[in-house]
């Protein structure tokens, strides 16, 4: 791994524990249910992909609510992304879930890691919706992938993008990186920021449905299925329009801005390095805690 990828704090320690025995019944029929429509929507891609854009987009927004739906989560959806042309989707990044909410608010292309490929079924999935893979080790080949990106938005294109580059826990979020927001700033197009969340009904805000740290895929698939009254809240912020900002930096700072959610979800943003020395000022003083009881 190069020292220039960007990476979050969180840890496995940061996710809540929603599992146990009583839990294991509930969590398997969601399991049967979720590759029933994964595998469904697989076979029928052929079939779909020879279909007009709008209802090729219909059925693909569809398709993702029902994935959701299947793996016990309610989606509640707030606000629009314009239906057609060139734009940028931008959003924190939390968990494997994501994907699936920001197809069903539009379906588009997505700039993902180059080792998706290798997952079981998503990386198919990834593969055939026209992903545009990063290898993200690789610093030389960031321009020209900025430029596939402006090519993809150019061609009328959605590429959804997240800037953080990393997944974190959802208490705490990254810093946009800005590399990405060129291409929307080359091609002309707008950037619309979404706001994810999840949370329990009539709860507060979890991070049970994270993908961080040393999870695997399957651990973090399991840890939502046996989770209940789950809840993905997706906010669609305002478009910033071609224009709205003079350079990748300021529509970076903007796109950040709008996904922050600090107004109403109590998440808050911070630098990476920051975090890495919370972290680890954390770890010591429990360490040292520990120390002493000892004494």
């Amino acid at each position: 791994m190069s020292a220039w990828l960007p990476s979050a704090p969180c840890s496995r320690v940061c996710v809540e524990s929603v599992g146990s025995p009583a839990a294991v019944p509930r969590a398997l029929l969601r399991l049967a249910a979720l590759l029933a429509v994964l595998l469904f929507g697989i076979v029928l891609i052929p079939v779909v992909g020879r279909l007009a854009a709008v209802w090729r987009d219909r059925l693909t927004r569809t398709w993702c609510r029902t994935i959701v739906r299947a793996a016990g989560v309610r989606l509640r959806i707030t606000g629009s992304a314009p239906p057609g042309g060139g734009l940028l989707l931008v959003a924190n990044h939390i968990s494997w879930l994501d994907i699936p909410l920001l197809a069903a608010v539009r379906p588009a292309r997505m700039l993902a890691k180059a080792e998706i490929r290798q997952w079981p079924v998503a990386g198919v999935l990834t593969a055939s919706s026209g992903a545009l893979f990063i290898e993200r080790d690789r610093l030389r080949a960031l321009p020209r992938t900025v430029e596939r990106i402006a090519d993809s938005l150019r061609g009328g294109s959605a590429v959804v993008v997240f800037p953080e580059g990393s997944t974190w826990c959802g208490r705490a979020q990254g810093r946009f990186r800005r590399a990405t927001f060129q291409a929307a700033l080359d091609a002309a197009v707008p950037v619309q920021p979404v706001h994810l969340r999840y949370r329990f009904d009539g709860g507060a805000a979890t991070t049970a449905p994270a993908f961080v740290g040393s999870d695997s895929l399957l651990t973090s698939v399991w840890r939502v299925l046996s989770a209940r009254a789950l809840v993905a809240e997706v906010r669609v912020e305002p478009v910033l329009p071609p224009g709205r900002a003079p350079d990748r930096r300021t529509l970076a700072l903007a796109a950040e801005t709008a996904t922050t959610g600090a107004a109403d979800t109590g998440t808050y943003v911070v630098d990476t390095a920051d975090a890495h020395r919370r972290s680890t000022d954390a770890h010591r003083r429990s360490a040292n805690s520990g120390a002493h009881a000892h004494l």
